[in-house]
């Protein structure tokens, strides 16, 4: 009998180190998988159209490139083209159009997305302030018409960065869920 518990107490050692062992691993396993989903997380992405343009963008500009996720309309039934209006080492210009050709006119053109390196010569923001992701404050200046109508833009300041989000006779909830989204990737 006392053999047999030996070898019994022997068989649950061995087990428990394989386990304890096993657990480990499984728990490295894990772990990489979360550091690999984080770090797949919080790569900066944005919407699919500035796919096309993203790397001519990155090779002109030396700013940091904020593009949104959202854009209103692209649901799909008209499609958005991202055009590089700009770009140079301190600021870019990129116009929202529903043809890959727009030129800025009215009848083709969504809005814009502008950003340039803050310097002393930069204008004061100015509009009503508006709460942003991340404590940002933003400056909303609405949209007039008259025979066309002009773009409504949202306006903030980040980490030595001022970047302006217009859309034509736009309105204020789409550009602040247009800025956040991309504030936080």
């Amino acid at each position: 009998m006392i053999f047999s518990f030996r070898n019994t107490s022997a068989v649950c050692a061995v087990f428990l180190l394989v386990s304890v062992n096993s657990l480990h691993e499984s728990a490295i396993a894990t772990i990489n998988k979360q550091s690999q989903l984080i770090a797949q997380q919080s790569k900066t992405q944005s919407h699919s159209i500035f796919k096309t343009i993203l790397p001519k963008l990155k090779q002109k500009t030396q700013i940091k490139i904020l593009l949104p996720k959202f854009i209103p309309e692209s649901d799909g039934e008209n499609p958005i083209y991202a055009i590089i209006e700009a770009a140079t080492k301190n600021n870019y210009d990129i116009l929202l159009g529903f043809s890959p050709d727009c030129s800025g006119g009215t009848a083709c053109r969504l809005g814009v997305l502008s950003a340039e390196a803050v310097t002393r010569k930069t204008p004061r923001l100015t509009g009503k302030p508006v709460s942003l992701a991340k404590g940002i404050t933003g400056y909303f200046v609405d949209f007039a018409c008259g025979a066309n109508c002009s773009d409504a833009t949202l306006t903030w300041r980040q980490q030595g960065v001022q970047y302006i989000f217009g859309l034509k006779a736009g309105d204020r909830t789409s550009l602040i869920k247009m800025a956040n989204s991309a504030i936080n990737p």
